[in-house]
């Protein structure tokens, strides 16, 4: 991903979430930033951006809260997937697999043991099959940013999920 890439990665996020989710381009800039190395974009045929991935080093059970910046760790073992997401006319296409792939890839070369990230408007059996798991978590300030992606009562609930790297 670079700098070119935000308004394209805007506008898909316009279009795969609700006004209540949707991060600041402040923040997405921030974020590409401080890891340009985790910040994945899918195109197809080379055409605009129509998947982005945003994810960044950190330790598991760490939840960064929906518009904030992140944190990058001390020591990480955590590759964290912050922010996946498909526009409508590119989904079937395998293009989330695919940024999930590099990620994996790229933290596994890294060294990190984990991954991690908060599974949003039902997500979780897309999550499943890619091998993360739902965990509970029970501290603060994880538990409180967790809820920060409950941004309604008909929403569902979000989830903290984590699969072991091998």
């Amino acid at each position: 991903m670079s700098g070119r890439d935000i308004p394209a990665v805007m506008q898909i996020q316009a279009e795969c979430y609700p006004p209540l989710m949707q991060e600041s381009e402040a923040v997405f800039r921030d974020r590409l930033a401080l890891t340009p190395a985790t910040c994945w974009v899918w195109s197809l045929h080379g055409q605009h951006p129509a998947a982005y991935l945003f994810s960044y080093p950190s330790n598991k059970d760490i939840v960064t809260a929906l518009d904030q910046p992140f944190k990058i760790a001390a020591a990480p073992d955590c590759l964290y997937l912050h922010d996946l997401a498909v526009a409508p006319a590119a989904r079937g296409r395998q293009a989330a697999n695919a940024l999930v792939a590099v990620a994996l890839e790229q933290a596994r070369a890294d060294g990190l043991h984990w991954s991690a990230l908060v599974s949003v408007q039902q997500s979780q059996a897309f999550w499943n099959t890619l091998g993360y798991t739902s965990a509970e978590v029970l501290h603060s300030p994880a538990k409180e940013n967790l809820a920060s992606y409950q941004v309604s009562e008909n929403q569902a609930v979000a989830v903290y999920m984590c699969q072991q790297l091998s």
